[in-house]
């Protein structure tokens, strides 16, 4: 117990000093991404095409403090952010706080559905891969698995698109709810029907790293000493699987799963986009595009503490579990 509660100790502070750094540098690359965007801020807020003077322009410049030079407004949303402020968002006119809250419960709900259905399939297909070594069921998942490693998210999700919603109108083309009724309307059903479509196509992306994994996994368990015993024995390929196969190879799966955090947030940008599914990521395309500073920069604060808790789960099982790794390497 003692020996654990270290482990917890040398991960706690040191994580909590990365993931200040990790939050400071995140502000300053992101904040100079939109500097060099070749977007105007302005024209995005009044239109490109719009009949606007110069004054009106500089008007609405200095209202939301477009005409301060690029250091002084760093400067100042940093100071805003220190006190709770993230500022006001040029593109939906509300808070970027509440533009987070309101867009967040979709997005997580999103993929906290793709990220269990991630998990299960890639484990159950990892175990099937590595019992069946090169029969044909083996090279079959391993072929769909780098099928899927090579092909682009966009990519997937327009096909399913094009298959289950249009040919077949199975379910919706896109949005979280259907069009025209409000959100106290919108049944628990219709909602988890709009959810379907984009939670399976961000599931399926994260399947083939979980899925090559335990596969390996489950061939170095296989040919240990203590299950060719167990063979020797008589034990059935099922019951050496399910009493000692599923115990050493889940620990990893489950840690690999909780490291894919940054994948599957970046999965569902482009997956939201297909789908017209209004979270955080459909969010940040439209900052991007439009030169929402305040938006942008608090849409990447959340999605860095988002990966960074993913990692330090990670870290944290794997200490708990085997704290002679953490001994062996203190800084990793």
């Amino acid at each position: 117990m003692r020996e654990r509660n270290k482990v917890l100790q040398k991960l706690i502070w040191p994580s909590f000093l990365r993931m200040i750094t990790l939050l400071i540098a995140m502000s300053v690359i992101a904040f100079a991404l939109v500097m060099a965007s070749p977007v105007d801020p302005i024209d995005a807020f009044v239109g490109s095409e719009s009949n606007v003077s110069q004054e009106q322009r500089d008007n609405v410049a200095r209202y939301w403090g477009l005409d301060k030079p690029p250091v002084e407004r760093f400067l100042t949303w940093a100071g805003n952010v220190l006190q709770g402020d993230m500022g006001i968002s040029t593109t939906y006119r509300l808070p970027v706080t509440q533009v987070i809250g309101e867009r967040v419960k979709a997005s997580l709900a999103l993929m906290g559905v793709a990220w269990v259905l991630s998990g299960i399939l890639g484990f159950v297909l990892g175990i099937l891969a590595g019992v069946n070594r090169g029969k044909l069921m083996d090279r079959f998942i391993k072929t769909f698995c780098l099928a899927l490693s090579s092909a682009p998210t966009f990519w997937i999700g327009l096909l399913i698109l094009m298959v289950f919603a249009v040919n077949l109108q199975w379910f919706p083309i896109g949005l979280a709810a259907p069009i025209g009724r409000l959100a106290s309307e919108v049944t628990l059903w219709e909602r988890i029907h709009h959810l379907i479509l984009p939670a399976f196509t961000l599931s399926i992306i994260g399947v083939a790293n979980i899925a090559l994994h335990t596969r390996q996994k489950m061939i170095d368990v296989l040919e240990s000493e203590y299950v060719l015993f167990a063979k020797a024995r008589g034990e059935s390929t099922y019951s050496i699987v399910k009493r000692h196969g599923i115990r050493n190879i889940m620990l990893p799966a489950i840690t690999l799963q909780f490291a894919s955090f940054s994948e599957l947030f970046g999965g569902s940008v482009l997956a939201e986009q297909v789908f017209t599914y209004p979270g955080l990521g459909n969010a940040v395309t439209q900052a991007g595009l439009r030169g929402d500073v305040p938006l942008f920069l608090g849409i990447a604060l959340f999605s860095a503490v988002f990966v960074f808790a993913g990692n330090f789960i990670a870290n944290l099982i794997y200490g708990i579990v085997d704290p002679h790794i953490k001994e062996a390497n203190p800084h990793g």
